[in-house]
This record gives C-alpha cells, sequence and structure tokens, in this order.
C-alpha cells in the first residue's frame, strides 16, 4: 500500500485543538513549546484556551495550525509511525505546505513556525481590509470557475486562486470583482456561491508584496532534501529539490493552490490511502470528491493515534 501524509490549512483551526494530544504526549507538548519559544509568544495558550477571533486570524492560526499538525505527527512517531517508514508523498493545502515540509525533515519547527508568523502579517497587510475578498463557488467545475473569475476581474483582479475537488473552487481578488463573480456563477448554474469570512484575498496578484516578503524571509532559512517527495501546491507535481522548493513558496504566495490535481498526482504515483494529520477534516472530504477509491484517515486525537497503530 502507497500512503501519503497531508496537512491541513486555515480554516481548520478551533479553540482546544492539539490539547489531548500535548496531554497524552510529550513529545506533542513540546511541539507547542518549541513554537512559543521560537515564537517569544504564548501561542500554545491562545490556541488552547483562547479567544476564537484572536486565533483566526492569519498572523497566529498559520502558525497554530502548523503546530497542531507536527504535534499530530510527533505523536504518532512516538506510536513508531515514521514519515520515512509509512509514507511515500506529503503535501499540505497552502499553509500546511509548511507542515509538510517540517514533517520531511526539510524545514525545521522553528523555522516554519517563525516564517508562518512572517507568512500571516505579510499576507494580512498585502491589501487594506476590505479591498478584497475570497469566495466560493459550489457546482462549477476548474475550467468554468476560471471562466467565471476572468470574466468578472474587468480590469480588476479576480482569479480562481483554489481548485479544491471537482464541485469546489474558491476566487480571489478585489473585492467589487469577487461580488461579480458571484452573480455570474450563479447565471452559469453554480449550486451556490458566497463569500468567505477571510481577511485578505489569498492566492491572487494582490499578494505580491507578500510574496515580496516570503522570498526575503526564505533567505535566510535552511531547506534540506525532504525524506519523502513533496506534491507542490503551484504544480501539484513530487518535488524533492531544495531550490526549487524555495522558489515554490514564494511562488504559492500568488499562485493557486491545485489541490484538486495534487491528489490525482499521488492516485497517480499509486497512492491508495492518504492519513490527513492535523486539525480539522476539511481535506478528507475533499480527497473523497477527488478519488473516491483513496481511502482517508484522520490523526487529530490521541484516540486516533492508537486507531491508527492498532490498523498497521
Amino acid at each position: 500500500m502507497s500512503r501519503a501524509f497531508v496537512f491541513p490549512g486555515q480554516g481548520a483551526q478551533t479553540i482546544g485543538m492539539g490539547r489531548d494530544l500535548a496531554d497524552a504526549y510529550p513529545a506533542a507538548r513540546a511541539v507547542f513549546q518549541e513554537v512559543d519559544d521560537a515564537l517569544g509568544d504564548d501561542l500554545s495558550g491562545l490556541i488552547w484556551s483562547g479567544d476564537a477571533d484572536q486565533l483566526t486570524l492569519t498572523r497566529n492560526a498559520q502558525p497554530a495550525l502548523m503546530a497542531t499538525s507536527i504535534a499530530a505527527l510527533r505523536a504518532l512517531q512516538a506510536e513508531g509511525i515514521t514519515v520515512a517508514d509509512h509514507a511515500d508523498f506529503v503535501a499540505g493545502h497552502s499553509l500546511g505546505e509548511y507542515s509538510a515540509l517540517v514533517a520531511a525533515g526539510s524545514i525545521t519547527l522553528p523555522d516554519a513556525a517563525r516564517l508562518l508568523r512572517i507568512r500571516g502579517e505579510a499576507m494580512q497587510s498585502a491589501v487594506p481590509v476590505g479591498v478584497g475578498a475570497m469566495a466560493a463557488l459550489l457546482g462549477l467545475g476548474f475550467e468554468d470557475a476560471k471562466a467565471v473569475a476572468e470574466e468578472a476581474a474587468q480590469g480588476q483582479v479576480c482569479t480562481a486562486a483554489n481548485d479544491n475537488d471537482p464541485s469546489q473552487v474558491v476566487v480571489s481578488g478585489h473585492r467589487e470583482a469577487v461580488e461579480r463573480a458571484l452573480d455570474i456563477a450563479k447565471e452559469r448554474g453554480a449550486k451556490r456561491a458566497m463569500l468567505l469570512p477571510v481577511s485578505a484575498p489569498f492566492h491572487c496578484a494582490l499578494m505580491e508584496p507578500a510574496a515580496r516578503a516570503m522570498a526575503e524571509a526564505l533567505d535566510d532559512v535552511e531547506i534540506e532534501r525532504p525524506t519523502v517527495p513533496l506534491i507542490a501546491n503551484v504544480t501539484a507535481q513530487p518535488v524533492t529539490d531544495t531550490h526549487l522548493i524555495r522558489s515554490l513558496l514564494v511562488d504559492q504566495v500568488t499562485g493557486s493552490v491545485r489541490w484538486r490535481e495534487s491528489v490525482a498526482a499521488m492516485a497517480d504515483h499509486g497512492v491508495t490511502e492518504i492519513w490527513e494529520i492535523g486539525a480539522g477534516k476539511a481535506l478528507s472530504g475533499m480527497i473523497r470528491r477527488i478519488d473516491k477509491s483513496i481511502a482517508t484517515r484522520n490523526i487529530g486525537t490521541s484516540a486516533d493515534v492508537t486507531a491508527a497503530k492498532e490498523a498497521l
């Protein structure tokens, strides 16, 4: 059996995530402490008992979700389940790509925490609040959603930003253009078209200032060859070359998240089982809609870790 480990992105965060893992596994608790130390911040306190609105802020949500994913991974490792021995690929949705690279030994945990804090702040400050927006178009395929975005742009930015699964595409750009896309999508037969509760228009050309900030931040970080290939967001192809990983992490800020194609690529490489490691179950739902033949498993609690160990 060929298996991939995948890591969730923004939107999966909840107050209390990872607490059970930290209580059950010292290795998981150590992850949260290491992230707190790297940021000089009590992020774990916010994650476990803080204010949901504060956790949702991009600067907090991004390192918090990565910490929770790596805590779950370290719990698996404590039970003898490792990336090197039990996964053939890693992948992550947007910020989850950093979690995937930590999992594969390519970026250190402290570096990933600092990079995601910079990434979150840079993405938030790239566009003034209210200028940009994102919307989910449900029931349209990618090419149709892309055509909707192009028609809605009218000289502004409107891009098909997340190709999540065959029935869900997210568009991103200037608020007026995205609102036009909602109307056009409904005219084109979308089942639903709705604005998303996000603080900035991610994965579009408006994020160019954030891409420049990440290029500068990544210049100071050591990137090692991953133990297993990463399926990259912006190419939906396996990558192990460290120079390419560095440039793809910059491209990812403005580029589309090609999740549907990434899952298809894993299937083409023989993957029959995908474990979603960290908070929530959003990726597992997308994976089932992309390819029903792929088995999914969620690893977000100590009970999930136990069940995974027993299943192997």
